[in-house]
């Protein structure tokens, strides 16, 4: 059969079967071109050096004490190396017995994380990412994203990856339940690190399905303002939610566990509470949650619970006696510190939504969201802190949901909730609260938290405090009492 090459265009030579017949149709066939037999063979052997190099470099580690091992064999006998790794086992597991925490930090995770770059994250890669839509086809050669480092905690994997040139985050959290299913996570957060590289965080377990039980209380001394130890975060560390300098708006559907922020919070404080450095206000519409405190708010600090006005004037004096206090502190100090004469105060809410749009009367409406508006903007740099609970997450709920600059979201009932609590598109990195579950031994309690200095949603969870430990706890304030 022969073939000849015609030009058909500038550029574009293509073989047919040369045909005798004009009215045939021409037989197309893509040009073969012949590369010398040397030239194949010296590409090929440079492949083969450089991805040798590559495996070197990537396990110097491995490679290194299996190069020693051999050499010790070769050179003393077979029976040195053996001897060598046992010694390295009994110290392996010498040192995990003495010191677990350092020993899973340096090598249990470490060996982990190789593991399951091996296993897990390497052989499906590109699979699950061109069956994700994340690679780009260009002049016929595909381009890959590039998986450059992994590492494990107690129960997730971070994934470092180098995008593609113009590709954004938001193409990766599009597809992020396609990735967790691909690599086998319960979910998949993206979090960015740098442009151009993202960290990918595949949650292989959940850590906060167990409810905690409320945490001891803690000495006076170990107590700080900026951050209280109120439950546990998702990888395992304590969640320490900061309250000097800030204000902190709490969203969640009923039963979701905002009593157990609160009094969380509240127990965390209470060391301070009583040498009367710290005061809770405590405004209480549903005289339920905050009412088996009363004894001691009344005693350490306010409470009201008087729906005809009784919580405005809780509110109006708050703010009153904080514009007195920044009087006083002005041109004096820029920062405040706690002291008995001026003690850090929190202005505890519980129920926000009805003193901002669900009470019956419009004056007191009106006078709450002024007292609320006064505090919120100006209280945080004389030592106030408002703390508000509310139910609804909508913008004609509460207005000043803006003025809190740490927010925590709890299981809510829609998924545009979330970014009305958290911020726009904090639900897309990842802040999934509309699916906690709603058995209370699941999901009460359980939340993100975005805070004012970072824009990436945590997941955390409260101390559950039962209604015997607050009892104790108003017990513990009335001790001096009973003792004099």
């Amino acid at each position: 059969m022969a073939w000849e090459f015609r030009k058909l265009g500038p550029g574009e030579n293509v073989a047919v079967e040369a045909q005798r017949d004009p009215f045939a149709a021409p037989r197309w066939a893509p040009p073969v071109w012949h590369m010398p037999e040397g030239l194949v063979l010296l590409v090929n052997l440079v492949r083969i050096i450089v991805r040798t190099v590559v495996f070197l470099v990537r396990n110097i580690v491995p490679v290194s004490a299996a190069a020693a091992l051999g050499w010790l064999g070769y050179r003393f006998g077979w029976a040195v190396p053996v001897v060598v790794l046992a010694l390295v086992a009994v110290g392996l597991v010498a040192w995990a017995v003495l010191d677990r925490p350092s020993f899973v930090r340096w090598v249990g995770r470490p060996v982990l994380a190789r593991w399951r770059l091996v296993t897990i994250y390497r052989p499906r890669w590109q699979p699950v990412l061109v069956t994700a839509g994340l690679t780009k086809v260009h002049k016929r050669r595909e381009y890959l994203p590039s998986l450059v480092r992994v590492r494990c905690g107690p129960t997730s994997d971070r994934v470092l990856v180098k995008m593609l040139k113009g590709q954004a985050p938001d193409a990766w959290e599009n597809v992020a339940p396609n990735l967790a299913h691909g690599f086998g996570a319960v979910l998949v957060r993206v979090r960015e690190d740098r442009p151009g590289r993202i960290w990918l965080e595949f949650v292989r377990r959940d850590a906060l399905a167990v409810p905690i039980p409320a945490l001891p209380v803690p000495d006076a001394s170990a107590v700080d303002l900026s951050a209280l130890e109120i439950g546990r975060q998702e990888d395992g560390s304590p969640w320490r939610l900061r309250l000097l300098g800030t204000h902190v708006l709490i969203a969640g559907a009923t039963g979701s566990g905002k009593g157990s922020v609160i009094w969380s919070t509240i127990r965390a404080l209470l060391p301070l509470i009583l040498a009367g450095l710290v005061e809770v206000w405590a405004v209480d519409p549903k005289r339920m949650e905050l009412s088996f405190g009363r004894p001691l708010f009344e005693r350490y600090g306010r409470y009201s619970g008087d729906p005809k006005g009784g919580m405005v004037d809780l509110l109006e004096a708050a703010a009153e006696d904080m514009n007195a206090r920044a009087e006083q502190f002005a041109g004096v100090t820029r920062s405040f510190t706690a002291s008995p004469e001026h003690p850090f105060r929190v202005v505890l809410v519980d129920e926000l939504a009805f003193l901002t749009a669900y009470c019956p009367e419009r004056d007191l409406r009106k006078r709450a969201e002024s007292a609320l508006a006064v505090l919120t903007s100006q209280g945080r740099s004389v030592g106030y802190c408002v703390i508000g609970a509310q139910q609804d997450a909508r913008k004609e709920v509460n207005n000043l949901r803006n003025l809190f600059p740490d927010r925590i979201a709890l299981r809510l009932d829609e998924d545009e909730q979330v970014d009305m609590v958290l911020g726009d598109g904090a639900r897309d990195r990842g802040a999934l609260a509309d699916q906690i579950s709603s058995i209370p031994q699941i999901g009460a309690g359980v939340g993100f938290i975005r805070l004012e200095t970072t824009p990436d949603p945590v997941r955390v969870r409260a101390a559950y405090v039962s209604d015997d430990d607050i009892r104790d706890m108003v017990a513990l304030g009335f001790t001096d009492v009973e003792a004099a």
